[in-house]
Formats: C-alpha cells, structure tokens, sequence
C-alpha cells in the first residue's frame, strides 16, 4: 500500500511539473516588459495616457496593478471599470499585460485593502510585533482576511476570463506584491502564536529570527496557494509571486522577511505548490548574483521539474536596464525582463530599455522562440549556445570557452585609447547576449563590449602586450611571454568576417555593413562602442 502512494505521488508531481512548465512555454517570449508605477492605472484617464506611450517605447508586455481598493469599494460590490479599460487598451496597443494583484499585502503592507477592510480590525486581525504592536500588516492567519481576499481575487479572475478568454491580452498574473513581514520576523498575534505553539516550531527550528522567517514563509505560502488553487479552477495561466531582496546584510523583520526569497524555496515550493515562479525585484547591485539565485536549474529530487526559471517582474529602471536584459536573456534564458515605473522614467533611462528591446525581438524572430524550451543555464538548439554579458567598472572580464573556442569579453572601456575610460567618470555598464549558431559562427548583440577569439593554445601562449588604436605597440620591449618556450604551437583563430546586421520578422538576417580595419582593430577583436546598439554577425577560421 505505501509503496502504490509513493507511485501515485510520484505521478501526481511529474504531472504538476508538465502543467507547469507547459503554462509558462504559453506565454509569449520574450516579454520585453515594463512595470507602471504604482498609481499609473487609477483612472481611465491614466490608462488612455501611459499604454500607447510603453508600446512605443518597445515593449511587447505591460505590469499593471489591479488595486482592490478600488474594485470592491464597497464589500460584496465590484467595479471592473479599469480592469476592463486595460484589457481593450492594451488589445489596440497590440501589448500583453500581466496584472498585480495589489490584494492584501503590497510590500509588506496592506494598504491597497478598501476602507471597509482597513476599519474593521476585529474581523480583518492585523499581524503583531512580540511587544504587542499591531502593524499596519493583515495576519495571514485570519481566515476572514483570507475568505475577503479570496473573494476579490476570484471575482478579477472571473472578470479576467469573460474579457480576454483565449489570453491573448492577459497571459500572466502577479499574486499579491512583495510579501513580507517587517519590524517583526514573524507575526506575534494571537492566531499565529496559537499555530506557533501548536506546530512545536521552536522544538523543530530554533528560536532565532531565521526560525521565525521559516515559519512565516511556510504560511504565506499556504495562504497565496488558496489563491493560486481557486485561479487555477477559473482561469488557468500563469501566476507568480514576487520578492522584495534580502540585501545590504539586513536580518528578518529588516527586510520583508518571509517573502518568496531564495533561501525559501522550499518552504514556498512546499506551501503554494501552484506558484509558477519566485521573480526577483532587483534594486541593488549585485544583479548578476541576484539573478543567478532564482535561475534554478533541474534536480533529480525534483521529479523533472525546473525548480524555478528566472523572470524579474521589477528592476531599477536606469541606463543600464538594457544591457541587464540582455545579459538576463542571455546567461540565464529568462521568461522575461521589466523595469520598474518605466513610465516615469527620463528618456534616457528609457532609451536603453528601447535599444535593447529592439535587438532582443530581432533575436527571438532569428530563433524562432526555442531557448524558452530549455530550462538550463547553456541552451543549446543543436549547435546552439548562449551567453550573458555584464561588465561594469569592477567587473570588467570574462573569459568563455566554448569547444576550442576561447572568447575573452570585456568590458568596451578596458580599450587603451576611449578617453571616457580613463576621465575618472564612473563607466556605464556595458552588456550583450552573445549566441553561437554553430562551429565558428556567433552573434553578439548588445552594447558597450569587445570580445577576442583564441585557440586554447594560443591564449595559453598569449603575451600581453599594450596596443594603441592603429594596433601598434604602446612602446618598444613591454611584451610580458607567458610561456619560457618562444615557439609558437598549434593553430590560431582569426575573423572570417564580422557583419553588422538585422533581422526582419521573418527571421531572415540581412546585411548592414562589413566591420574591419579600424572596426576590428585589424582583425583583432569585434566589439561594439559604449552608447551604440548592434547586431554583429562574426564568422572565425582557424589557420
């Protein structure tokens, strides 16, 4: 009998994992997205305003809030004007959305409930600090805040479907926006220490905030899986849930603690195993190590299911937003990329994010869609490869080896000669998605990076020598040889050809313009200038 259970639960995953990942290769790829800010979408007015605007800025995908506050104004009566207002905009607009639900918690708090919640704290229970401190923070133990979130959020699903029922507006949904506690690692209310106490939580993990965050992370699991379940039944699409990080060496209860984190997984895979994804708000440096945490790749343990695919719903919209896409696209294959308040960013922050989008649909249209196939770090269509880019001034190299093709990346100010390298500015970042379509044959899109190709044997033998601009050495006798023995051995790469191109829609790539001379550095390197955007064509032989 128990061993007939383990099979049948062993099914029951393996079927779970193909739901899922079927969910997410329906979504539209890439979602070259952008969030609104959070009071972009309160009127008609506002919509009418910012859709047409974020469809000619590039993107494919808008975020957009659905405040519940809004929509249920008046308990048991709902108001789906601006629901329905985005859905027809966006379908103009030719844009997808994925809305947020701004349901109980918004960055912790629960300020986007309607007033009728907000004021009747004996049916709606707020979480508490050990000293006893109501927060302005909805216990996710209250079956009465769960039953009043449930119904909101069951009655937009409705709504949701009876709009758009093929999905081809809407294709993904945000539950709830950066749970989490604060002030407190875990809620101290009279609901919760019952269960506290109850669970034996302390005998089982300890006394410490990080405990207390386990805890914590466990039950708001289980309470966003009501939601994700009664979706499900509805409308089935999508659903995720988002993390505000856990940066700067702050403890739990510092930050929203408890949250869908990296360290949490488990406790989130387990509590709402009808959660698509983990998605990363980015906000602080470390992008790359913050993106590596939630690009999950296969485990055994997990029945053939990915633990978790990257998709970063909120970044710092800046300068570098568009070479951090590509680098997410590139490096970890991800479902997609959104800067946050995009709408109210300056143009040249926007800028970047339209360059990078512009090079990203060429990509997708060259592809045809296969890497959001393949859930692993290097995808690989037969002889295909990608690889991020991200270079900033402390991080400025990287060396690839791909198959006897050694790739030195770097930075585009690690030139000699750029004066911008040296003026004592801070360097913008510079970033690329870099692809091999075969043996010898690459593409490069991105911006602000050059990239070498070598032999392994001859970047062994290398000697590093200073080079100004027409190639020439800086001065005489400054050859640093790497090796105590002078002759050469083995074969050399060189640059077949390195074309600047586009991709039309139907993915056929046409030619721009031949890079060399000057533009290789006499057949040295490809690279692309800080502030320009291409698409490079490089072909290598050996000799």
């Amino acid at each position: 009998m128990k061993k007939k259970l383990i099979i049948l639960f062993l099914a029951l995953v393996t079927t779970l994992a193909i739901d899922a990942e079927d969910r997410l290769l329906s979504l539209p790829w890439p979602i070259l997205g952008g969030e609104l800010s959070n009071s972009a979408a309160t009127s008609v007015a506002d919509i009418n305003e910012v859709l047409p605007r974020m469809r000619a800025l590039g993107l494919n995908t808008v975020l957009v809030p659905a405040y519940w506050e809004l929509m249920e104004p008046t308990e048991g009566h709902f108001d789906f004007t601006l629901i329905d207002h985005t859905i027809d905009v966006a379908r103009r607009e030719q844009l997808h959305v994925i809305f947020l639900w701004f349901g109980v918690w918004k960055n912790s708090m629960s300020c986007y409930t309607p007033a009728w919640f907000k004021q009747d704290t004996r049916r709606f229970p707020r979480a508490m600090t050990a000293e006893g401190k109501p927060m302005e923070i909805a216990s996710c133990f209250s079956d009465n805040v769960l039953q009043a979130d449930l119904k909101a959020f069951s009655a937009l699903m409705n709504r949701v479907k009876e709009k758009d029922p093929q999905r081809e507006v809407v294709v993904m949904m945000q539950i709830e926006n950066e749970i989490g506690m604060l002030e407190s690692a875990r809620d101290h209310s009279p609901l919760a220490e019952n269960i506290y106490q109850k669970e034996r939580w302390a005998q089982r993990y300890g006394t410490d905030d990080y405990a207390d965050e386990k805890f914590m992370a466990l039950y708001y699991a289980r309470y966003v899986e009501h939601l994700a379940k009664a979706a499900r039944q509805i409308h089935d699409m999508p659903l995720y849930v988002n993390a505000a990080m856990n940066s700067r060496g702050r403890r739990p209860g510092e930050y929203p603690s408890a949250g869908p984190l990296a360290h949490l997984v488990d406790f989130w895979q387990q509590g709402a195993p009808s959660i698509d994804l983990l998605a990363p708000d980015i906000y602080d440096t470390g992008f790359k190590s913050w993106a590596a945490q939630y690009a999950m790749p296969l485990r055994p343990q997990d029945g053939g299911k990915v633990r978790n695919r990257l998709f970063i719903p909120e970044s710092r919209c800046c300068e570098n937003s568009g070479v951090r896409a590509l680098y997410a696209f590139g490096e970890h294959q991800a479902l997609g990329f959104s800067p946050f308040a995009i709408d109210q960013a300056t143009p040249q922050e926007t800028a970047s994010v339209t360059n990078a989008y512009f090079l990203l649909r060429q990509i997708s249209n060259y592809l045809s869609g296969p890497l959001q196939r393949l859930p692993v770090k290097e995808s690989s269509i037969a002889n295909m490869k990608t690889w991020g880019l991200l270079f900033d001034q402390d991080d400025k190299e990287r060396i690839i080896n791909d198959d006897g093709v050694v790739m030195t990346c770097r930075h585009f100010f690690t030139l000699p000669w750029d004066s911008r390298a040296t003026d004592g500015s801070v360097w913008p970042e510079g970033g690329a998605m870099l692809i091999r379509l075969g043996k010898f044959d690459y593409l490069l899109a991105g911006s602000g990076v050059v990239v070498d190709f070598k032999t392994p044997g001859e970047k062994q033998q290398e000697g590093v020598k200073q080079l100004g601009e027409d190639g020439f050495a800086e001065a005489g006798g400054n050859t640093v040889q790497m090796s105590s023995d002078k002759r050469f051995k083995g074969k050399r790469l060189g640059l077949l050809s390195v074309d600047e191109v586009t991709i039309a829609d139907d993915g056929a790539m046409r030619f721009l313009r031949r890079h060399n001379g000057d533009q290789t550095h006499q057949g040295r390197h490809a690279r692309i200038g800080v502030g320009e955007w291409k698409l490079l064509h490089i072909k290598l032989y050996d000799y």
